[in-house]
């Protein structure tokens, strides 16, 4: 089941501080640790963040390769080397890093973006770029989507 749905724009302090939205907030609580981890996404100038949950899956993936491959290393230092964990304030926020702004080119702002099983935030300007992006993409492939149990009715035919 997705626990990360849906969008947010919230404004960045001059200290790093962010409100993570409620909603999001709400997916995490009553976990072992009051926050998010976050570290540099693999799919654009953005954050990858969710619960402690979603770096212990991603740590069950990296431990399936072969633990002296070269993918493996990759992967232990691209994301288990740059994991923060960063844990609510009495507000609900979150401080960011600045490796972790500089990496999203976050200027003041910043978009909460629902991606299921964890979220992504980006600068605003760029995720309403990839979204655009996204929609086209979307429209084109939208014949992959099935409904689960549909029942096909002769050869072929949907």
């Amino acid at each position: 089941m997705a626990k990360f749905v849906g969008a947010f724009d919230n404004k960045i302090d001059a200290k790093g501080r962010v409100s993570v939205p409620a909603d999001f907030r709400a997916a995490v609580a009553g976990a072992s640790f009051d926050g998010v981890v976050a570290f540099p996404a693999f799919t654009g100038d953005a954050i990858e963040a969710g619960g402690l949950d979603r770096l212990q899956e991603i740590q069950a993936m990296i431990d399936g390769l072969d633990p002296y491959g070269d993918e493996r290393e990759a992967f232990e230092l691209a994301v288990m080397s740059q994991a923060r964990k960063l844990a609510f304030d009495a507000d609900g926020r979150i401080t960011l890093p600045g490796e972790l702004i500089d990496c999203a080119g976050l200027n003041g702002r910043a978009a909460f973006v629902g991606r299921g099983p964890y979220f992504q935030i980006w600068r605003p300007e760029a995720y309403a770029e990839k979204m655009a992006e996204a929609q086209a993409r979307a429209r084109e492939l939208r014949g992959l989507l099935h409904t689960p149990n549909r029942q096909t009715s002769g050869a072929g035919a949907p």
